[in-house]
């Protein structure tokens, strides 16, 4: 598969209260961008941190300690396994 990058749009549509429209628009105008710009970069660095948070696994000293020797000599597999794998 192939990557492609395209310059379309999509469009994004939101219903909210007068004053909740107020607050926006005033953030906007004061950090001089549009109400979609505004809205646009506080959603994506938004998104993104929430994306990042669930990616990340973070690990105490001896968690991360147990995890990479379980990865450096894993566990001999249980009968169960062996047959469960053995069935594919």
């Amino acid at each position: 598969m192939s990557a492609t990058t395209t310059n379309e749009s999509s469009r994004i549509n939101l219903r909210t209260s007068a004053d909740t429209k107020a607050m926006i628009e005033r953030a906007a105008a004061l950090m001089g961008t549009t109400v979609s710009g505004f809205m646009l970069q506080n959603a994506y660095e938004a998104a993104r941190r929430v994306v990042s948070d669930y990616d990340t696994l973070m690990l105490s000293q001896r968690d991360f300690e147990a995890f990479a020797a379980s990865m450096e000599k894993p566990p001999k597999p249980k009968a169960a396994l062996r047959k469960l794998m053995a069935r594919r």
